[in-house]
Formats: structure tokens, sequence, C-alpha cells
């Protein structure tokens, strides 16, 4: 029998970044490591319960600010567990009536749809209409700036030296007990900041928007592909930045789920970009490009 691959991914997945209280975490290690090393436990619906339960105990242990992608593995995670449950009766996928695969294989690849196009539709729904710092600019702004983890991102691609960075810093630290200066001093912010402020608010927007619309409405065989390369490149971007590895891995494994079994080009595309990331949270990209640059120059 075929072993879905994303089931390994998200096992790997759940190793590769403990999470949760030390009362949750080994037995979520546990669970996955069982899962990925026996076929049979990887295809239990047990498993796949007993894991969308532990990481909904770390959720309430950490309420209320898991990150976000945690709620999204725990659907991932029941998800599975409900497909694999469903044997494997005959169904189609997305409008495909010849699909070989197995009854529970695209009841996975249609869960992992469904939660990809819901999870990118808030998101567009949350930038678009609920936020208030987010259309005009201020959200990137002030991240880019105030969040220690894009600093070595903010000088490559926006052009500001660290006593510039430092600088805005000090004007962005709040007063104590709210209080303002009178004189507030002016932030330092090149052209090319701003540029990059400008294609981060929009072209994230306007990326999540199109897959959200991708994955969620119901297309034919013919245009559904382009699902797939709008993923890929979000995450081949996004997470070259973000230092959410666990968020671009969910979305990589839920695109696997996606493929059939023909498709294994595309899914050795996945897996190679699922691995990129990984290469993304471990190698300080953008410091060794600022060093470069620095020496080159000098």
């Amino acid at each position: 029998m075929h072993v879905p691959l994303a089931l390994r991914l998200t096992a790997l997945t759940l190793l590769l970044r403990p999470m949760g209280p030390w009362t949750v975490r080994p037995l979520i290690l546990l669970c996955a490591g069982v899962a990925l090393l026996s076929p049979r436990a990887l295809l239990r619906p047990l498993t796949w319960y007993t894991l969308a339960a532990l990481i909904a105990l770390r959720i309430a242990a950490d309420w209320p600010v898991p990150d976000n992608h945690i709620y999204l593995l725990a659907y991932w995670c029941l998800a599975a567990a409900l497909a694999l449950g469903a044997g494997n009766g005959v169904g189609s996928h997305d409008g495909e009536r010849h699909d070989s695969r197995p009854h529970y294989e695209r009841v996975i690849a249609t869960s992992g749809r469904l939660l990809i196009g819901s999870a990118f539709l808030l998101a567009v729904l949350w930038k678009a209409a609920l936020s208030t710092d987010y259309l005009d600019g201020r959200f990137f702004r002030v991240t880019w700036l105030t969040d220690d983890r894009f600093s070595d991102t903010v000088q490559l691609l926006g052009g500001l030296s660290q006593p510039q960075l430092d600088h805005n810093r000090d004007v962005l630290k709040a007063l104590p007990e709210g209080a303002e200066l009178l004189h507030p001093p002016a932030l330092e912010e090149p052209r090319a900041f701003l540029r990059l402020v400008l294609v981060s608010t929009w072209g994230m927007l306007v990326v999540e928007s199109l897959i959200a619309a991708t994955f969620l409405l119901p297309l034919g065989p013919r245009l559904s592909v382009v699902r797939h390369p709008l993923l890929l490149a979000f995450c081949v971007v996004t997470y070259a930045i973000a230092p959410v590895a666990g968020f671009g891995w969910l979305l990589l494994t839920m695109g696997v789920a996606l493929c059939r079994r023909e498709q294994r080009a595309l899914r050795a595309t996945y897996v190679a970009t699922w691995f990129l990331v990984l290469l993304y949270s471990e190698v300080p990209w953008a410091s060794l490009a600022i060093g470069w640059l620095g020496g080159s120059s000098g």
C-alpha cells in the first residue's frame, strides 16, 4: 500500500519543531516518531487523532498566544485522522472523475486544499478589511524596523545601515506611561526601504488573494494547475525572510497531499522546496550576504 508522503512530512515537521510544555512535548515527539518509522502507524486514524488532541492541549497550555500555524496543524492532523477513517470508498477530487488514488488520499487532498484556501482567505480578510494599519503600510514599516529577526533582511533589502536601524528603533520605542515627545525625531527611511514596504504590503496581499481564490474555487483540471506555482512561489520567497519554517513546511506538506501519484516532478518540487525552507531556517543567508557585500565594497 502506498504511504502518503504528506503524512511523513507532517511527522517530520513535528519532530523538527518540538512544541508545547514538558507534559505534552514528549508525547507529541513519541507519536510523531512512531508514525514516521512505522508505515502501519502512519495510516492509522488513531495516530492522527492522538496528535490532533495533543496539539490541542499544546494550544490550551499556551492560550491565548500560540502561533497561528499551530491551529492549522491541529486541523490538518484531525483532517488526516478523519480521512484515514473514511476507508477506501469511491469518490472524486475537485471535479476529477478519473482519480486512481485511494479514497482516503482524495479526502486528504481535498482537506489540504480547503485548509490552505481558508487560511489565506482569513489572512486576506484581516489585511484588507479588519486591520487598521495594513493597507497604509504601517504594519510593515514598523515590523521591518522593530523586529530583531528582520535586522539583516531590512539592511540588505531596505538600504538601511545599522546606525539608521538603531536610530529608528529608538524613535519607535514606547515612552513610559504613554508619554509623547513634543518634537519627536524623524524616522530615517531611504527610498529602498519605502519600496520594500510597498512591495511587501501589496505583494503579500495580491499573492495571498490569488492563492485563496485558486484553492477555494472549484477549478477544472486545466486551471487547477495554477495553484501549485502560486503556493510554491509564496513559500520560496516568504520563508526566505519570515522565521517561521514550521508554517512553510505545513503549507508545502498540504501541497504534497494535492499531488496525484503520476505527478512525480511536482511532488519532487514540493519536497525540494520543503528542504529549501529547512535550509533557510539554518543558514543566515541575509547576514552572509551583508558580510560579502561589505567585504567586496571594501
